[in-house]
């Protein structure tokens, strides 16, 4: 997970209240107080460690304040969890599902705690930062994805109910326009009608269809704090379905910012694999291919889409500040970076993505 903090003002929830729920539905639990901190990265759901004596847990929630239709929901992600658990090893397991809003306001839900290293915006000091070091979690990253890519769904039929890959690629561009345009501040993105468009009219036809986890970055996944080369958790499964595998890769990759991309995502979005000695965009693919055993020719589709999605993401929680929703000072800021991501999409959809 990410670093700890003490929870932010106007994040906080009724500590006694979660402590008594925890107490009544779960065996075991030691003596002692329950004491609450709050993981630092995201910029969606709030994610808390819980602490009593020896035992630990996770408690996510949804954000504070206004949320966009059909996000944040609690319900769905738990029942991922329950379904993908049993067959991704890094997936962590849920505990517990609590519908009772009366307790902090909110449906919550109660996981198991991984442990391991995180890369987020600086390299850790858990490992030698080398280029060695660099190259195997780069390579991890994606060994990891395809292996999950590889599930048989066939073999698993309640990974098959997750999600409908039939139209997938068409319900995610529409539904990205509309979000798109429910989020519109008095500084409109420039190009993002016009990618939207394109994407329409350049709908693939891949015919594959995978468990996906559709927000799997650097600091979404832990590695082995003896091994840059293993990951042995991967967390924030809210987005996750039955979809496109190469709409899963190209949404990996446009968190990958490099040397060459817009100042906005090396500076700020994605700064950690801009250094020198991580792989670039163009070596994960050739990696994922290999590992895949599929000849991927061009992604321009796929690129577009996961930049003009991911500028989505972050022009939905720039509108929330904006708006007065939430006071965040981190979210001031991604309304300039939603735009970067926006310039991304369209030179993808120009064929440069790499």
């Amino acid at each position: 997970m990410s670093h700890l903090i003490p929870v932010r003002d106007g994040e906080s929830f009724d500590e006694a209240a979660v402590e008594t729920y925890l107490r009544q539905n779960l065996n075991g639990l030691p003596d002692g107080t329950l004491q609450v901190q709050q993981f630092s990265a995201g910029h969606s759901n709030l994610t808390y460690l819980l602490t009593i004596g020896h035992w630990q847990a996770v408690l996510r929630r949804p954000p504070v304040g206004p949320v966009a239709p059909r996000a944040h929901d609690m319900h769905r992600e738990f029942k991922l969890l329950t379904a993908v658990y049993p067959y991704v090893e890094a997936a962590p397991v849920p505990y517990l599902m609590c519908s009772d809003e009366s307790l902090i306001g909110v449906p919550f839900y109660v996981m198991k705690k991984l442990s391991g290293v995180v890369l987020d915006g600086t390299w850790p000091q858990a490992y030698a930062n080398t280029h060695k070091n660099k190259q195997a979690v780069s390579k991890a990253l994606i060994t990891t994805l395809a292996q999950m890519h590889q599930i048989s769904l066939e073999n698993y039929p309640n990974l098959v109910d997750i999600g409908h890959p039939q139209g997938y690629m068409q319900r995610q561009v529409t539904g990205w326009m509309k979000r798109h345009e429910l989020a519109i501040t008095d500084d409109r993105i420039p190009g993002m009608q016009e990618v939207g468009t394109w994407l329409l009219r350049n709908l693939p036809n891949s015919g594959r269809a995978a468990l996906i986890h559709n927000d799997f970055k650097l600091n979404n996944v832990l590695y082995n704090k003896d091994n840059p080369g293993h990951i042995v958790g991967i967390v924030d499964w809210e987005m996750a379905t039955v979809g496109d595998p190469l709409s899963d890769l190209a949404i990996t990759l446009s968190y990958w910012a490099q040397k060459g991309d817009p100042s906005a995502l090396t500076n700020k979005f994605s700064r950690l694999t801009a250094e020198d000695g991580f792989m670039r965009r163009s070596d994960l693919i050739q990696l994922y291919s290999k590992e895949m055993d599929w000849e991927i020719d061009n992604l321009s589709f796929y690129m577009a889409f996961a930049y003009f999605k991911a500028s989505g993401i972050l022009q939905q929680i720039y509108y929330r500040w904006w708006q007065g929703q939430t006071q965040d000072h981190r979210f001031a800021a991604l309304g300039e970076i939603a735009k970067d991501l926006m310039e991304m999409a369209v030179n993808a959809t120009k064929g440069r993505y790499l």
